[in-house]
């Protein structure tokens, strides 16, 4: 059989070419839509595997009858993790050959988003990503149709089962951040905590593990909303106790709130109080001191939840998908515990 050019990946026509039949041959191969003799399947799949074939996504999708776009639910596009999530999928639904429609979840209430549903399954789609990092993910996740191809990124918790789902190991992450500053000598560490019933659960429960695991004082944590304010809100109480010297926080935005108002209070970071946020937004890097901060890939993230939709939609037997990691990335707001004078 001849070969197709390496420089390019080869085409249905050149598989066509190497085996010696028509191009609709090959392609009622692939489809089964039309029996073929099994002498001429042998000699299309040959060809196929000498040449590398690997069919394009979105043309299998036609010749299944099945459409070439996929919905993704979120709660909102304009929050970093949010927004690099969507990035991921959109990237990876594109070099699969799929269009990516997104439509936003503007309620957590029941029929808010079963409205949402509705919006995103008024076109036809192929199958649906939710991004299950709130409880309007939870909701969206909920409100879906037992018998369409979907899946989920995010850890938030949700009574819906039998829906794959992507995770970040953010408990892992978090208690290897909090033991961190427990290394550096500080007795216990304050955590802001965001929304009950968010992704950030994990973080909250990571920050116990670590305190637990080390004997430390648990002290009552604060929740914050999702805006740098409420961080600043919450960090003016924290920096008017001289006994919190390490704080660990569900987001970078919270974490800068708090690091605002420990500088208006005039207590140093990190020589008087540590501080770690948590996403690694690129801001995290430029401010001054540079953020301490838990690093998520967020695009793979999405890139991933993509791959295992595409499972889903192909049907696949067997649907793993293992937590990708987080990484402490140590920049300048954290040190050693402050020294006590006598």
């Amino acid at each position: 059989m001849s070969t197709t050019d390496s420089r390019r990946p080869p085409t249905i026509a050149d598989v066509a070419a190497a085996a010696g039949v028509s191009v609709p041959t090959v392609s009622r191969v692939l489809t089964g839509s039309v029996p073929v003799s099994a002498k001429r399947r042998a000699l299309v799949m040959q060809a196929i595997d000498e040449l590398g074939f690997r069919p394009n996504a979105a043309a299998r999708a036609l010749a299944k009858g099945r459409p070439s776009m996929i919905a993704v639910l979120a709660a909102n596009t304009s929050r970093y993790g949010y927004m690099m999530t969507l990035e991921g999928i959109e990237q990876a639904a594109r070099t699969a050959g799929y269009l990516t429609m997104i439509t936003v979840i503007e309620s957590t209430d029941p029929m808010a988003a079963k409205a949402a549903v509705g919006i995103a399954l008024s076109q036809p789609v192929a199958g649906v990503i939710v991004l299950c990092f709130d409880e309007h993910g939870q909701a969206a996740l909920e409100a879906l149709p037992a018998d369409l191809p979907a899946t989920a990124a995010g850890n938030a918790l949700s009574r819906r089962s039998g829906i794959p789902r992507l995770e970040i190991a953010e408990r892992q992450a978090a208690e290897v951040a909090v033991t961190y500053l427990l290394g550096l000598g500080h007795k216990t560490v304050h955590h802001v905590a965001l929304p009950s019933g968010s992704t950030a659960w994990g973080r909250t429960s990571g920050w116990l593990a670590a305190l637990h695991a080390a004997n430390a004082p648990v002290p009552s944590h604060a929740v914050a909303t999702w805006h740098h304010l409420s961080g600043y809100e919450i960090g003016r109480s924290l920096a008017a106790d001289p006994d919190v010297t390490a704080v660990f926080c569900g987001n970078d935005m919270v974490a800068i709130g708090v690091l605002r108002a420990m500088h208006e209070a005039q207590r140093k970071v990190p020589q008087d109080v540590s501080v770690i946020g948590f996403d690694d937004e690129p801001l995290a890097a430029m401010w001054l001191p540079a953020l301490t901060s838990v690093r998520q890939d967020f695009a793979e993230l999405g890139r991933e939840a993509f791959r295992l939709l595409e499972a889903c939609m192909d049907e696949a037997e067997t649907l793993t998908a293992r937590p990708l990691t987080a990484s402490l990335v140590v920049r300048d707001t954290t040190g050693p515990a402050p020294t006590r004078r006598s």
